[in-house]
């Protein structure tokens, strides 16, 4: 379901994302003015991996989940997309089809500029190429440094890094959030860990005073204590 919303009141939203605040003022424009509110509600497909490009997404309101299932029905949860994030830019460099599913976790409100909105955009000024690339490299160093940590770092260490970056808004600036809404099991399947190892370490961490556990959701009650779990095997070397 698609629907409408002020540009002014649009550029406000769009600009909790540094991403966007960053770009040049004609670019956010242009992106504003090409683009559409859409609504997802819980559980609804926005596209499967395989999918044709449709364009650019940025979440306003609710959770968006990128992964993919096996033949068995397993799946493999790569990130949970909060707002003001945006996703969808690798087709957009390669024109080549998705390469994961993404559906809403809950009710979801997108801001959706079409693929052939954005090919006109860049044929008109091709150096707006450059502020896209600086959004897929941003994906590209999580994505690096989440197989660093996977390689070499403990769970415990793992689970505290994951939670800021969740929290830090996947190093968008502004003030890091209390509450994070994200099932333990969420948490465990984009870290590759066991709901067990995930539920212990929470524990430890709410034993301590740094999170308070509650149903789906996670809450930082100390972040400079949290943090200290994140780099307590740095420390040590």
């Amino acid at each position: 379901m698609t629907a409408s919303v002020p540009s002014t009141e649009l550029a406000a939203r769009l600009a909790g994302s540094a991403w966007f605040r960053t770009a040049p003022a004609a670019l956010q424009a242009q992106l504003t003015d090409a683009g559409r509110i859409a609504r997802l509600a819980a559980g609804e497909r926005l596209f499967t991996r395989g999918d044709a490009d449709d364009g650019l997404y940025c979440v306003l309101g609710g959770l968006m989940r990128i992964g993919a299932a096996s033949v068995s029905g397993k799946e493999a949860l790569l990130a949970v997309i909060e707002p003001v994030n945006w996703f969808g830019e690798i087709a957009l460099f390669d024109n080549r089809p998705r390469t994961h599913d993404a559906y809403a976790e809950r009710d979801t409100e997108l801001f959706h500029v079409p693929r052939t909105a954005l090919a006109a955009l860049l044929e008109r000024t091709p150096a707006y190429w450059h502020s896209f690339g600086l959004l897929l490299t941003h994906k590209l160093r999580l994505a690096f440094e989440a197989i660093e940590e996977a390689a070499l770092l403990p769970a415990a260490q793992r689970i505290a890094r994951r939670l800021l970056l969740m929290a830090g808004g996947y190093g968008e600036a502004g003030a890091l959030r209390r509450v994070i809404n994200v099932p333990q099991e969420d948490l465990a399947m984009m870290l590759a860990l066991s709901r067990q190892t995930i539920n212990q370490v929470l524990k430890q961490f709410e034993t301590h005073g740094a999170l308070r556990l509650g149903y789906a959701e996670i809450e930082i009650v100390d972040a400079r204590r949290l943090a200290e779990f994140a780099e307590l095997e740095v420390r040590r070397d």
